[in-house]
């Protein structure tokens, strides 16, 4: 069942999980329906739209996606960046210019584009790529998304027409016609939000964005203010969507696949994630390369159901996993009441308020600030809040789709600063404790006198072999006393190349040139190859052990052959015998 492991988990279903996947199931429907309805306002389509994409993405990833806990469909990141692609690909530039039918369709091949990018990465098995974005990264990014998903609602929730292109200019725009905003409209809008976080604070487990459309619908049918300018989402088309294959003419590639490309990492970084956060409390797995094949077909199922592309979403997870869900069957207890909505209350959905809808988008934005993980970055390491804050201004200074080059890429910077330049130690004996440690970290950490013994924590390769090489000279030079050996702790030093072999010959040649023997510790077999294909472990002379204490026996053996006796220092020093003389 590992093809289709929702299969396999519900065959073999406690009946003690179902009344927390029901509760769960009903609670997360209440909120995804007004939701995803909002995402579809983002990604610049009809409100009914949002509905469409979540029937075939609730039902495919029940049976084969890898959590119990994620719930896919709509969601902010992916609505934002399909509302740019389609503006993109539309010839516009502006998602509403471009007239319904194209967004629509835009949107549908999108969907089936992303889709196809995962189901090829997972024929690939690019699973692994999930650990490319950091933590820090992915909490930035996700702080600039909410940004730009706030700035994204300021007409529907005031009313007025937002011109410019980038947060700079939308919020001049605001700011400059605030004065003619509708006063009913942003009265509206600022109630929904004050509502929505005092349901939050006082009644976690109710189903407040629901509830507080549908009060507000009430209030502008029976008050009459769509007459004072507050628009309602209007005729909402009644059952499910068909399925169809959208017609392809005219799309222009060079667009579709780098935006199909981009939705599907941010899509599958963000479900691993959160997929992984919910499996490590119960200790459960996520298989990556699963999530992949999940995720590529719900995005293709969104695609023949006339959708857009769909992730996960942390909230609607969060809110389910509260309730007491344990397996998808919540998924698909929440596809019921969905349909249910479609065939019964499409009258009732017709009178949703803009303004209502666009503070539920506002309201989700703000979760996505994870002020509390800011500020455990800002304990843990500065170069981490860094991080994190530099993503943050990268997406909403430039965009999404930039912000996921830029994102990926200070992950990488940052990957590739911590291997280059790595933490290392001298070791040495502390009174007390078992083997040898840094001595930085003991302050009653003693030397073996004549000897320094250095840790480079790093595999050992051409981006950090000058830093080594570097550091291994200064560790002597800083050593005390008058040093005759000089021994590696390779432990950490695998996979080697070329040019790390080089720099361990230049560190051999430049310790020899001043009468330091150099010899190797903890060589692991695959390391002995490599060194010895190399020619370099001959020039070691057989200096090559396969543990600290041999070595530092060797040494003590090499001082007492040198000097004629045994050194009294050794004598309670941890040696592998206690005959060493």
């Amino acid at each position: 069942m590992s093809f289709v492991p929702g299969l396999g988990v519900l065959r073999h279903y406690d009946r003690s999980w179902l009344r927390g996947d029901v509760l769960a199931g009903v609670t997360v429907a209440a909120y995804m329906i007004p939701q995803s309805m909002a995402y579809a306002e983002v990604a610049g389509l009809p409100a009914v739209v949002g509905l469409w994409t979540l029937v075939g993405p609730l039902l495919v990833y029940a049976f084969f996606g890898p959590s119990r806990q994620l719930s896919v469909g709509p969601e902010t990141t992916t609505a934002l960046m399909t509302a740019l692609a389609i503006g993109s690909m539309a010839g516009t530039g502006s998602v509403q210019e471009a007239d319904l039918v194209t967004r629509a369709t835009l949107g549908a091949i999108l969907a089936l584009a992303t889709g196809a990018v995962c189901v090829v990465a997972y024929v690939a098995r690019l699973g692994f790529l999930a650990g490319l974005l950091s933590r820090p990264v992915l909490i930035g990014y996700l702080a600039g998304v909410a940004v730009l998903m706030i700035v994204s609602q300021f007409g529907k929730v005031t009313g007025l027409q937002i011109s410019g292109e980038g947060v700079g200019s939308e919020v001049i725009s605001l700011l400059t016609h605030l004065d003619q905003a509708n006063v009913p409209t942003l009265v509206l809008a600022t109630f929904s939000v004050v509502t929505l976080f005092l349901a939050k604070r006082f009644a976690p487990r109710w189903p407040s964005p629901l509830l507080t459309i549908l009060v507000a619908a009430a209030v502008v049918h029976f008050a009459g203010m769509g007459a004072l300018g507050v628009r309602v989402v209007g005729e909402v088309p009644v059952g499910v969507p068909g399925v169809a294959i959208p017609d392809f003419t005219g799309v222009d590639w060079t667009k579709l696949l780098p935006a199909a490309l981009g939705i599907a990492v941010v899509g599958f970084s963000s479900d691993a994630l959160t997929g992984r956060a919910f499996a490590a409390r119960r200790r459960e797995h996520v298989d990556a390369n699963q999530e992949l094949l999940a995720l590529g077909l719900c995005n293709i199922s969104a695609g023949l159901t006339q959708g857009f592309p769909v992730s996960s979403s942390g909230s609607r997870a969060v809110l389910g996993d509260s309730m007491g869900s344990r397996t998808q069957l919540y998924s698909l207890v929440a596809l019921g009441c969905l349909l249910a909505t479609m065939f019964v209350l499409g009258p009732v959905l017709a009178a949703f308020p803009e303004a209502t809808l666009g503070a539920v988008v506002i309201y989700a934005a703000v979760q996505l600030i994870d002020v509390h993980e800011f500020r455990r970055l800002a304990r843990f390491r500065l170069a981490e809040l860094v991080l994190a804050l530099a993503t943050t201004l990268a997406v909403v200074l430039s965009n999404v789709l930039i912000g996921i080059a830029i994102a990926v890429v200070l992950s990488l910077l940052d990957l590739v600063r911590r291997i280059a330049n790595p933490g290392a130690a001298v070791l040495g004996y502390v009174p007390g404790l078992a083997g040898m440690h840094d001595i930085t970290d003991f302050p009653q950490g003693e030397q073996v006198p004549g000897l320094v013994v250095f840790r480079y924590d790093s595999p050992l390769f051409f981006a950090n072999a000058e830093n080594f090489r570097r550091r291994a000279l200064a560790a002597v030079d800083e050593a005390p006393g008058e040093i005759h050996w000089f021994l590696l702790n390779v432990e950490a030093n695998t996979q080697l190349d070329l040019t790390a072999i080089d720099a361990l010959e230049e560190v051999r040649r430049a310790l020899e040139a001043r009468g330091v023997v150099v010899a190797l510790a903890r060589v692991k077999q695959d390391t002995r190859d490599e060194l010895a294909r190399a020619g370099f472990l001959e020039r070691l002379s057989g200096r090559a052990y396969p543990t600290l204490p041999t070595a530092v026996e060797a040494y003590v053996n090499w001082v007492a052959q040198t000097t004629g006796e045994y050194p009294a220092w050794a004598e309670g020093l941890p040696l592998p015998r206690n005959d060493s003389r």
